[in-house]
């Protein structure tokens, strides 16, 4: 037992140092993927400026346009796991059914993101920035000859670093990677997706300072008679929820499918020229969303603008996303639930004479409360917009409306996102002809059907093997009589071609 201690407390530290250098090396990388999007973002914006003076410019640059479309297909089509925000398939490599070529995604992500991000389509960072992290912390497995555990436990930690670096938000990335992408607590991945969130972080802020992303000043409490206003907010964003993903799923699948004359890896040409008028026209609106996230409060658009504004950005938001680029939705989710959230809060001014002052406290919480109802991670976005804005007072009512929100969007059957779009990479199980042993951990909860049986009494799915099971800080190998308890971490053994309909069915609760 003893010999056991020692063996785990060496796991950890060998885990930790690793995780330190993963967390410098995501830290210094998606820096450097900020700053060069930022810069390119801003010269896009002078070229448009430029255009009015010289509109004629605007032919040579339909040209430049369309090269950049051809040159992130060709990436497309040679690596086609950077397409997208690259959470899915991150969430897919630690399920065991996804594999990537951690090298050729993290050049090819690196600069296909630059390529599209920068030139103002709707998408965010830090969907790029956690596949960037997560292939970071696979590559460092690999070179130092890491076994399978171990790649998955770097690769989570690569990825919260990803988002700590991009957000500078180091809880939320912790906190994304249990709630997103494993559904339970592990003590070993928390400790080491802590450690590289912390340290990417800090590198992350030797870049951009100490200032919060959305450094909006402070944010007052908001009084407690406004309170009976954040429910039926929440209500609101819990329907807006359940009508993104269904235009994302299954609506714009079938938009594309309209120019089914343009190879898939090309399709960034069509957002890419879409894009050149309403840079010409609407320079300040194009881009992710994090200058219309910061000017709302101060613009005091009509109900009417806004709800232009929304369905502008909801729509072009789509195009963009569908056009498989290396992009995320992280921020245009944000940018979306804030546009809901000043619409809200002007309507309740306009209506209800609500404190025109609270504005901006209702541009927060829809932003935690949108994102809650798309991706159904409420924790996640809690902390997101609690560490994006660099203040927490405003815990309550980001989680009342948060709640809410999940409800409604619960109700209406909405599934997280990123595990649609995982399903949608991989729409049957049985094209996954890799036929390799695979482990996984699935955790006892309180609600678990599994709680208080004996290994025996439990009807199993076939072909898999409960190979050691994990309570507290102790290693247990079980036996028939052996009684699950809620806390266990239950260590599966099976197929990897079945482990995904395995894990589903465990999730579910079908045993």
């Amino acid at each position: 037992m003893k010999r056991l201690f020692t063996t785990l407390k060496d796991r950890r530290i060998r885990y930790i140092t690793k995780a330190i250098v993963v967390g410098v090396l995501v830290g210094f990388i998606v820096s450097l993927f900020r700053l060069g999007v930022e810069i390119i973002f801003e010269n896009i914006i002078l070229l448009y400026t430029f255009f009015h003076s010289e509109p004629l410019w605007l032919i040579p640059w339909t040209f430049i346009s369309i090269t950049i479309a051809i040159i992130i297909g060709l990436f497309v089509k040679s690596d086609p796991d950077i397409k997208g925000s690259g959470v899915s398939q991150v969430k897919g490599q630690v399920q065991g059914i996804i594999h990537v070529q951690w090298w050729s995604v993290l050049w090819k992500k690196f600069i296909g993101g630059l390529l599209a991000i920068g030139s103002g389509l709707f998408l965010g960072r830090e969907g790029p920035s956690i596949q960037l992290g997560a292939s970071v912390g696979l590559g460092v497995s690999k070179l130092t000859k890491g076994d399978e555990t171990e790649e998955k436990v770097l690769l989570s930690s690569g990825a919260g670093a990803g988002l700590a670096a991009a957000f500078n938000a180091p809880i939320a990335g912790l906190m994304f990677i249990l709630e997103e992408v494993h559904h339970n607590f592990s003590p070993l991945v928390a400790i080491t997706t802590f450690t590289s969130a912390v340290v990417a972080n800090f590198v992350s802020l030797n870049f951009f300072g100490l200032a919060p992303i959305l450094d909006i000043g402070t944010v007052t409490n908001l009084p407690l008679k406004y309170y009976i206003y954040l429910p039926l907010l929440g209500i609101l964003l819990g329907f807006g929820g359940w009508i993104y993903s269904k235009v994302l799923l299954d609506i714009l699948p079938k938009f594309y499918q309209l120019f089914s004359f343009i190879p898939e890896h090309f399709n960034s040409v069509i957002p890419l020229l879409l894009i050149i008028p309403m840079g010409f026209y609407l320079p300040e609106l194009i881009g992710g969303g994090h200058g219309i996230i910061s000017q709302l409060p101060k613009w005091n658009l009509s109900l009417s603008i806004l709800v232009g504004l929304f369905v502008f950005r909801f729509i072009f938001s789509m195009i963009s996303y569908g056009a498989s680029v290396p992009g995320g939705i992280f921020l245009p989710i944000l940018s979306l639930g804030a546009i809901l959230g000043a619409l809200f809060a002007q309507f309740m001014i306009y209506y209800f004479k609500m404190d025109a002052q609270y504005l901006t406290h209702f541009i927060l919480f829809a932003m935690a409360g949108y994102f809650t109802a798309i991706g159904k991670a409420p924790l996640t976005a809690i902390l997101l917009v609690t560490e994006m804005v660099g203040g927490l007072n405003q815990l309550m009512p980001l989680a009342v409306v948060s709640l809410t929100a999940y409800m409604m969007a619960d109700f209406l059957g909405v599934k997280p996102i990123y595990e649609s779009l995982l399903k949608n990479l991989i729409p049957d199980d049985d094209n996954v002809v890799v036929s390799k042993p695979h482990s996984f951990v699935h955790t006892i909860g309180p609600d678990s059907l599994l709680s208080r049986k004996a290994i025996n009494d439990v009807e199993w799915p076939e072909e898999i093997i409960i190979s050691s099971m994990r309570r507290g800080n102790e290693y247990i190998f079980p036996h028939g009589h052996t009684i699950i308890h809620v806390g266990d971490h239950l260590i599966i053994t099976c197929d990897l071609k079945n482990a995904n309909a395995i894990q589903d069915l465990l999730n579910e609760k079908k045993i």
